[in-house]
């Protein structure tokens, strides 16, 4: 959990709060897209995070790719969406609530191994033919936009 999110909650306790992630729908070659099993969850989903304050979407989705997968983002980044609504409220085990407004981005173009660490299981890449059965279901509406080949940003 980064400050800032320490700090409100003291503030707020386990109100709702609203936070920006940014996430990454990366491909390879082989038009297969990295899924990231959260140690924390035991879902898939994509790799990414909370955007700290001060950090432009950019900075947040490499930092945030870097330290969950081991890979660093090279340009271009293009936007796949963006995404908000209902589908973003979670309510945690501890109580914790939060509205998370999503920004996701599609990456071609990253080197370096991937690599599991403390937050990542494990690390995978998938066909849209092979989802896993437990995909985070904050997650699911960017996946199955993927799945279902959407070219142009979405935003919702």
């Amino acid at each position: 959990m980064n400050d800032y999110i320490k700090t409100m909650r003291s503030l707020i306790g386990q109100e709702t709060l609203i936070t920006v992630g940014c996430g990454a729908m990366i491909e390879d070659t082989a038009g297969r897209i990295l899924l990231q099993r959260k140690r924390d969850l035991g879902t898939w989903g994509l790799p990414g995070g909370l955007m700290e304050i001060g950090e432009t979407f950019e900075e947040t989705v490499k930092r945030e790719i870097l330290e969950e997968t081991n890979l660093i983002i090279l340009q271009p980044l293009r936007l796949f969406g963006i995404y908000s609504g209902k589908d973003g409220f979670a309510q945690y085990a501890n109580g914790d609530k939060v509205f998370s407004i999503q920004i996701i981005f599609h990456v071609t173009a990253y080197k370096g191994n991937i690599q599991a660490n403390e937050e990542s299981a494990q690390l995978q890449f998938v066909h849209k033919t092979e989802l896993p059965a437990n995909i985070n279901p904050h997650q699911a509406p960017f996946i199955m936009d993927w799945v279902n080949g959407m070219q142009t940003p979405v935003i919702r």
